[in-house]
């Protein structure tokens, strides 16, 4: 059991592997090729088949199927008995040893048209022949098919129907020609071929026509050819000459000019054919142009306009002259020849062309061009306001035009036969002058101008004005003609001050207070200067006078003292410019005095000299430096008995002062940079002039006075303090000076203070003591006229006892002993 288990496991697994082989080599067919009534075919061979067995069945056709058998080695083979031009189902089958199919495939093909027969072939052209055959169904083109006799030459042409055409033969060659017929399927098979040659060449023919009557034909013997015949016939005509020849050259006379004729020439060779034909035109030259004439035409561009008769066959024509000029026409019967030279006497004559050449020349015609213009144009000037224009004479002239026209606008028209023409003419005008010479031809169209420029007149309005002290300005108005100006001055030895365009000069550097005599001339490059131009007399500016020195007067006065460079007549301002005020003098000699100056001031002192002309120049100034001013007030305040504080306010222009108290018991003096001062050596009750004087930073001083000073009354001296009998407290002293002040006293102790007075000329004074035995600080002092004591009268400290002693002790009396 286990053993046939076994063995159907195995067949299983054969069979597997079987179907499996089976799978991978399934056969495939294709068509290789066909023909009208065969079929090629291949196919992959297939493992274990002994045949292939091939069925080739009509799709749309009652036929019967043809079948072929092949051996199992076999993987191409050929089914034949078709039927052209239809589409048949082939079909491949394995077949084994027991006859089974092991595997098929199918294809599809469409057998070739039926073969087409030739009916014709004939050649026209040497390069070509042409081949009727009959059409056949299903066909959709053709294949020619040509080879040469030798072998040396074949190809294949593919054409759409009958007739067809095999092109890139050689001349007079023999060709074996069959033809096939095209379906989608493939090409069916060569029809029986026949034979065909080539026709000869044409002649090359080169045609030339050397008059306008004949026309030349050449050209070169054709290989094979015996003969060659040549047709002629005019271009729009039917009628039409032959001429049969063996020579290579042929003359057609008796020709139309101007007209093209067209010339056939064929070569027919030893078999009577005519070989391919070649056709050439050639027109004949045409017959000279008549009638010819010139016409000369003044424009922008002067010109020659030559006209002709237009003739027959013409292209074109040129128009030459003697001298060497021409131009050409394509379609016109005239041209231009341009430039157009004056002066000439020439002839023209006009020749047509076209693709044959040129015809005969006209007859030469004659003709003269406008005369040229003068080469020289001048103007002849004798004398002033008469002139004669005068030009070279020229060739080939009948009159002269000249024309003058003046930069005014202003023209002169002058028709002579002659060769000068009188002209009246002004000074400072530019005179345009040309000449027109005319002959029949008509004028030159340009000609040369000359300008001509009389000598420029004088200047008008000239004026001088001064514009600074050694400079004049002139000035005028311009004049017609001159291009230039020169200014000079006879005082400078005529030295041109100024050589420019513009009517306007200065002269500079000059001397002042002088009169220059100044000339203006006009000039210009043809003419040159007109030096008959009347002079213009004008003065300088004074000069400048210079500060001598300077004097004070008194206080507020100066005089000043100048030099007086000019004539006579000239004033002179002395001007002194502070910084807040300016003061002047006027005199006509070298001084002048200046008044009210106030003090502590510093001006500038210039001096200036004034005419009719002008002003001069200030002078060099000089510095001019007033005294200081006094202090507006004094003030002398004592401050001891013997030393003073005197103050006073600042005085303008004032750096220092010297202070001095003077009396007959001796004075006092101070030099200080302060307005204040401390001064000693004071004496009590005196009078003192006060004196003060103001100095400046250069050394100037003023001297100022004020109101005197008294000084104040002496202090008392050996003054005592004691007890007097009625037990009261007297203070005594002793006076100095005049005993005409009052005395005040005042006693300042621990227990109370006491004041009492006594009038003028009482050396002591009571007090009633109210304790006793008190320490006393005693001041005495005069009082003075105002009623006010004075102040620096020292005090002294007494110590007084009580009743029982005789005096009062001077304690203290600034570090001196007790009396």
């Amino acid at each position: 059991m286990e053993t046939t288990r076994l063995k159907m496991l195995k067949l299983l697994l054969l069979l597997t592997f079987t179907e499996m082989c089976a799978a991978q080599n399934d056969i495939t067919l294709s068509v290789f090729t066909v023909t009208s009534k065969s079929m090629t075919v291949q196919w992959s061979g297939y493992t274990g088949a002994s045949s292939y067995k091939i069925t080739a069945t009509p799709r749309r056709s009652p036929e019967l199927p043809v079948f072929a058998h092949f051996s199992g080695n076999v993987v191409m083979g050929s089914i034949i008995s078709l039927s052209p031009n239809t589409m048949y189902t082939v079909q491949i089958e394995a077949i084994d040893n027991a006859l089974n199919v092991l595997s098929s495939a199918e294809s599809e093909a469409l057998t070739a048209p039926e073969v087409p027969s030739i009916e014709q072939a004939y050649s026209k052209h040497s390069d070509s022949i042409t081949v009727e055959f009959t059409e056949v169904s299903g066909a959709t083109s053709y294949i020619l098919r040509a080879q040469s006799e030798t072998g040396d030459f074949f190809s294949q042409t593919v054409v759409s129907g009958s007739p067809g055409t095999v092109v890139q033969l050689q001349p007079y060659t023999d060709y074996r020609l069959s033809v096939m017929s095209v379906n989608s399927g493939g090409p069916s098979q060569s029809s029986y071929p026949i034979k065909a040659r080539t026709v000869v060449m044409a002649p090359k023919l080169n045609t030339t026509s050397p008059d306008n009557s004949t026309i030349l034909v050449t050209w070169t013997p054709v290989e094979n050819a015996v003969i060659y015949m040549l047709c002629i016939i005019r271009e729009g005509s039917s009628s039409r000459v032959k001429l049969n020849t063996t020579d290579t050259m042929v003359t057609f006379d008796d020709l139309e000019a101007g007209i093209t004729y067209c010339i056939k020439g064929t070569a027919w060779d030893s078999e009577g054919r005519a070989g391919e034909d070649l056709t050439v035109c050639q027109i004949t030259r045409p017959r000279s142009p008549d009638g010819a004439f010139v016409q000369v035409m003044l424009g922008r561009s002067p010109s020659i306009v030559v006209y002709w008769v237009s003739v027959q066959g013409a292209e074109s024509y040129l128009a030459w002259t003697t001298n060497g000029q021409n131009c050409t026409s394509l379609a016109n019967s005239y041209c231009f020849i341009t430039p157009m030279e004056c002066g000439q006497n020439n002839s023209v004559s006009v020749t047509a062309y076209n693709n044959a050449g040129p015809s005969s020349p006209s007859q030469p015609t004659d003709y003269i061009t406008y005369p040229c213009p003068p080469e020289n144009i001048w103007v002849e000037e004798p004398e002033a306001g008469n002139c004669t224009v005068v030009w070279d004479e020229v060739p080939l002239v009948e009159f002269y035009i000249a024309f003058i026209k003046s930069d005014d606008g202003s023209e002169t028209l002058c028709n002579t036969t002659q060769t000068t023409c009188q002209l009246s003419c002004k000074c400072g005008y530019t005179y345009l002058t040309t000449v027109f010479p005319y002959n029949q031809a008509g004028s030159s169209p340009y000609t040369r101008v000359r300008n001509y420029t009389t000598i420029p007149c004088c200047p008008q309005g000239v004026t001088i004005q001064l514009v600074s002290t050694e400079t004049l300005e002139i000035m005028w108005t311009p004049v017609k003609g001159a291009e230039l100006y020169e200014t000079t001055a006879a005082q400078t030895n005529d030295v041109i001050h100024c050589n420019d365009t513009a009517p306007v000069c200065a002269l500079s550097d000059l001397r002042c207070n002088t009169g220059y005599s100044v000339t203006v001339t006009p000039c210009s490059d043809l003419r040159g200067c007109n030096r008959t131009c009347t002079p213009h007399t004008h003065e300088t500016a004074p000069c400048a006078p210079e500060i001598l020195n300077l004097t004070q007067t008194n206080n507020s006065s100066y005089r000043v003292h100048f030099t007086t460079p000019n004539t006579p007549n000239t004033n002179y301002t002395i001007k002194v410019i502070g910084r807040h005020d300016t003061h002047t003098c006027q005199s006509r000699n070298g001084s002048c005095e200046l008044t009210l100056l106030p003090c502590g001031s510093t001006y500038e002192v210039m001096a200036v000299a004034t005419t009719t002309v002008g002003r001069s120049l200030p002078g060099y100034s000089k510095t001019l430096e007033t005294g200081p001013c006094c202090p507006m007030y004094v003030n002398v305040t004592q401050v001891t008995q013997a030393m003073t504080n005197v103050t006073w306010s600042p005085g303008s222009g004032a750096r220092s002062y010297i202070t001095s108290l003077t009396s007959s018991r001796g004075y006092a003096k101070c030099h200080t940079l302060d307005t204040h001062c401390l001064m000693g050596c004071i004496t009590c009750g005196t009078n003192y002039s006060v004196n003060l004087e103001s100095v400046s930073s250069t050394g100037h001083k003023s001297e100022c006075k004020y109101r005197g000073f008294s000084s104040s009354a002496c202090c008392p001296t050996s003054m005592k303090l004691y007890r007097t009998a009625n037990h009261s407290l007297r203070v005594s002293w002793h006076s100095l000076g005049p005993h005409t002040q009052n005395h005040t006293v005042e006693l300042y102790g621990t227990g109370a203070n006491y004041t009492c007075t006594a009038a003028a000329g009482s050396k002591y004074c009571d007090i009633r003591e109210k304790t006793c035995g008190d320490v006393y600080k005693v001041v005495a002092a005069p009082m003075g006229q105002n009623g006010i004591k004075v102040s620096f009268c020292q005090p002294r400290r007494y110590s007084i006892p009580c009743p029982g002693s005789n005096a009062g002790m001077v304690i203290s009396r600034r570090r001196r002993s007790v009396e």
